[in-house]
């Protein structure tokens, strides 16, 4: 956006903030930030603000200006299918239009009278070929033409990372010690993220049982999506790399841990609405199965694609294992590549042309 001319008051970065414990600490920064925000818009007063995701601190701020007479749009909408359907109501109240990545999510806004939402499909599904090139991934990255490669993506974020990435360390110590012959990939958001893992690789390469970790393991500057067509297999945080692993065609294990006070507030109010976390669960679950689908794969009907190893089931022993059954089962893993195949049609809808035309007909409504 910077280099299409945008003047970024702020960096993106202000709102990487994750969970309810991490936000209270950051709370009287974020306060600050969206107040001079709203002072500077009502002055301005753009044609449209257009909030991209972070709804904690978007739809507030949007409310505020469309009460003003500013049109807003809100570009992701919130996972009303997992925290609270109601929430669509409050969302419509602040969003003249909300641009759905999912099909599943416009039809819960009409529900709750809000009749603003669009589908526009995702548009990762469109940056993703449908048969992704492995050995071209791998010439790029330079790494081992053949072989078993396995991904490894602990985190975007610090936090994560902190909690993750050692345990996903010692997984990978873990699957090398029984398949001396793997390598893994692992690309780093950034550079504050690639000198906290490879600081925890270190630690991890110098424990007994992890000899030849460091040479296995390869660290790649961003690339995230390279390194993922490049596998076999992806050992990952679960979040948006859950969905490109699954443009990707990957088969994956999905694992996450929260603060402990984090998990408490969501278990105590029970605001958590379902019983999968990673997107490529949830779609399958939510998106019908082609009949072509249920004669390759009718196992998969009613049940999860993906492992889900969350809080205390996320162990370095519990990671390997998961990851050696995909090695192990190469019937389960060309059915779930298939259905992964199916659903990035579903969502490959030239998304990013299809939420500038929802705009653009917001703008040519009457005010």
């Amino acid at each position: 956006m910077r280099a299409a001319g945008l003047d970024a008051w702020h960096d993106c970065s202000e709102l990487a903030v994750m969970g309810y414990a991490e936000v209270v600490r950051h709370l009287p920064r974020l306060l600050r930030l969206r107040r001079n925000l709203r002072e500077r818009l009502l002055a301005w007063r753009p044609d449209v603000f257009v909030g991209i995701d972070a709804p904690d601190f978007n739809l507030g701020l949007e409310r505020t200006l469309k009460e003003h007479g500013i049109r807003t749009a809100h570009y992701v909408s919130p996972s009303v299918w997992a925290w609270k359907e109601k929430r669509a109501a409050n969302i419509g109240r602040s969003a003249d239009r909300v641009l759905c990545l999912f099909p599943m999510e416009p039809p819960i806004y009409v529900k709750h009278g809000m009749n603003g939402a669009r589908y526009v499909g995702h548009p990762l599904a469109d940056t993703f070929a449908m048969q992704p090139d492995r050995d071209a991934a791998r010439h790029a990255l330079a790494l081992p033409e053949t072989g078993t490669l396995i991904a490894v993506l602990p985190g975007s974020r610090l936090g994560e990372i902190k909690r993750l990435g050692m345990d996903f360390l010692r997984a990978c110590a873990l699957l090398l010690a029984r398949r001396p012959k793997l390598h893994f990939v692992a690309p780093m958001a950034n550079a504050a993220c690639r000198d906290l893992f490879a600081k925890q690789l270190s630690r991890v390469s110098a424990e007994p049982e992890a000899g030849g970790l460091r040479a296995a393991m390869h660290l790649v500057d961003g690339r995230a999506h390279t390194a993922l067509i490049a596998s076999d297999v992806v050992l990952l945080a679960s979040g948006t790399a859950a969905l490109e692993a699954m443009f990707a065609k990957r088969p994956m294990v999905v694992a996450y841990r929260v603060a402990r006070a984090t998990q408490a507030i969501v278990r105590g109010l029970r605001l958590l609405k379902v019983d999968r976390y990673s997107l490529p669960n949830i779609l399958h679950a939510a998106l019908p199965m082609s009949h072509a689908a249920h004669v390759l794969a009718p196992d998969l009907s009613g049940h999860s694609l993906v492992p889900e190893l969350m809080q205390d089931t996320c162990t370095p022993v519990a990671l390997c294992d998961a990851v050696l059954a995909w090695l192990d089962e190469p019937a389960r893993r060309e059915a779930v590549v298939a259905r992964f195949a199916e659903l990035h049609e579903q969502l490959r809808r030239d998304g990013s042309v299809l939420a500038a035309d929802a705009i653009d007909e917001l703008l040519a409504e009457p005010r």
